[in-house]
């Protein structure tokens, strides 16, 4: 199959960068692969907002910028950051535009909420449902625009560059495609592509204990980093504070930061509103902190979780706000108007990734990185509350402005198929889940919110051994969908024990017991 524009990924990013080709250049085609159904992605899952500044008589670009600067803890590209508060507003007009709805007051002006770590209203909603509208937008313009491929069910498996050639030895390495599964039948096949964008999302189950949906693995990132593309930051996981507790190990509700904007209360078991023993900003402390927060109060008890208390709000509003936090609290035997929410930290955002340029450029000729599975300079150490969305709008548009300019040449390369001789089908499929659970089990109590390097060294011990039989089991066995995602995590906890290993301080979203940030000196270089 060949196409002129493969993106990798249903979320925002890339379905925003697809109808903007589609749009631009009618007679190219846009070919669109994602694992799941087309709309399963991190972006339908995002309760809270998209932070932009629309009240310059309130609010002001500098003010978000310094606010994203702080949460970044001194790791952000301050032009980037720059770049994308100052165009995101654009982007989101550009979106309602488009058809999207976001909620208003009665004059019909934006409302804006607060989220941690902001200093000012200024976060946009759709209820507690912002990304299943920004979603339900883009796929209904794709659908509109004949030249868009969806190929829903399929799996990219590897990215195609100079490695798979073996006539060929070239240091400056270029993508020219992706061999995919097709899920359905379980054929694999190449995908011969102009360009290649990466828009695969994040990573969360890694931890098994995450806000992310179940395809959130990393497969972006995994390809991109066996294309040897560069990869940095990978340490910084955004641990959301309040994903809703019921014990299991499995993808967790999320209850959005906006509720604690909205005048929630944190408590423990005995009923002691714990932030300001922390922090001044009490629950509207940045996520980190709040996390971190968190994980002491419960080490501390040995409770498995704290509490989130909505009893003194008004309920009316509250579920005007919140209708599909308050309907699934509900379904799950929780009234707010008289109980506390059960809730623990869980893996929901990374803030590292594939290494871009302004542009969304990666390190490789013709691949480009866009969404969470990107590292842009925007978020740093930390990623300040509903920033994602709008780096995700932005950086497709980047990309999009780049290609314009830019027009990528159809390669004559002949591109081999995908080898699987000698492979037998794999039977024993508990085994795979056997050794997903092992790794998600190893990186929470290993790699979690709070680290030490003794734990990192025992984890990337224990990790080894697990690539060795992971990668024994995809050498012997036709590829499906559990292995290549074990694949991946494997490859994506390496990279996070070993950068984890590699920093000596901390700094927003890591936090090693073995340093003090304030004695620390010697600031690592970011540049992995």
């Amino acid at each position: 199959m060949e196409t002129n524009f493969l993106i990798i990924g249903s979320g925002a990013a890339g379905l925003t960068l697809a109808v903007k080709l589609a749009a631009k250049f009618p007679k190219k085609k846009i070919t669109v692969v994602t694992k799941a159904h087309v709309s399963e992605s991190n972006t339908k899952y995002a309760q809270g907002g998209v932070a932009a500044v629309f009240d310059l008589k309130k609010d002001s670009f500098q003010k978000h910028i310094d606010d994203t600067l702080r949460a970044g803890d001194g790791l952000c590209d301050e032009a980037v950051v720059e770049m994308v508060i100052t165009e995101g507003p654009e982007r989101l007009r550009e979106l309602m535009e488009w058809g999207a709805k976001f909620d208003t007051d009665a004059n019909g002006q934006l409302t804006l909420g607060r989220e941690g770590g902001h200093s000012k209203f200024r976060v946009i909603h759709h209820k507690d449902t912002t990304g299943n509208e920004i979603e339900r937008t883009l796929l209904e313009r794709s659908n509109k625009l004949q030249n868009i491929t969806m190929l829903p069910h399929h799996f990219a498996i590897d990215l195609i560059t100079e490695h798979h050639f073996l006539e060929e030895k070239n240091e400056n390495l270029s993508c020219y495609g992706a061999y995919v599964l097709d899920q359905i039948s379980g054929n694999i096949f190449t995908i011969k592509a102009d360009c290649t964008t990466l828009a695969s999302g994040g990573m969360g189950q890694v931890y098994g204990h995450t806000t992310n949906p179940t395809v959130a693995t990393g497969d972006g990132i995994a390809m991109a980093y066996r294309a040897t593309a560069r990869i940095q930051n990978m340490e910084f996981i955004q641990f959301h504070p309040t994903a809703l507790y019921d014990g299991k190990n499995q993808s967790s509700f999320l209850i959005s930061e906006a509720v604690r904007g909205f005048g929630a209360f944190l408590r423990n078991k005995i009923g002691e509103r714990f932030m300001f023993n922390y922090d001044a900003r009490g629950e509207l402390a940045s996520r980190d902190i709040v996390s971190r927060a968190i994980d002491s109060e419960m080490k501390n008890s040995g409770d498995d979780c704290v509490y989130l208390d909505c009893t003194h709000l008004n309920i009316d509003d509250f579920k005007k706000h919140f209708p599909n936090i308050y309907e699934t609290c509900l379904q799950r035997n929780k009234n707010i108007a008289k109980d506390w929410i059960p809730v623990v930290p869980a893996s929901h955002y990374l803030c590292g990734g594939v290494v871009v340029d302004v542009d969304g450029r990666t390190s490789l000729q013709n691949l480009f990185a866009c969404g969470e599975c990107s590292y842009t300079g925007l978020h740093g150490a930390n990623r300040l509350a509903s920033n994602s969305l709008l780096e995700a709008l932005v950086y497709a548009d980047r990309i999009f402005k780049y290609l314009c300019k830019h027009q990528p040449w159809q390669t004559t390369k002949d591109i081999p198929e995908w080898n699987d001789a000698g492979t037998v089908l794999l039977k024993d499929v508990e085994i795979l889940q056997q050794k997903t659970v092992q790794l998600q089990s190893l990186m929470r109590r290993f790699a979690g919110v709070v680290r030490n390097n003794k734990d990192l060294k025992k984890a990337s011990i224990q990790l080894e051994m697990l690539y060795f039989e992971a990668e024994a089991l995809y050498q012997k066995h036709k590829l499906n969908t559990s292995l290549s995602e074990l694949r991946n995590m494997v490859n994506v906890a390496h990279l996070i024990i070993q950068q984890s290993l590699i920093r000596k301080e901390n700094r927003g979203g890591y936090f090693n017991e073995d340093y003090n940030k304030e004695s620390v000196e010697n600031i690592v270089n970011d540049k992995i």
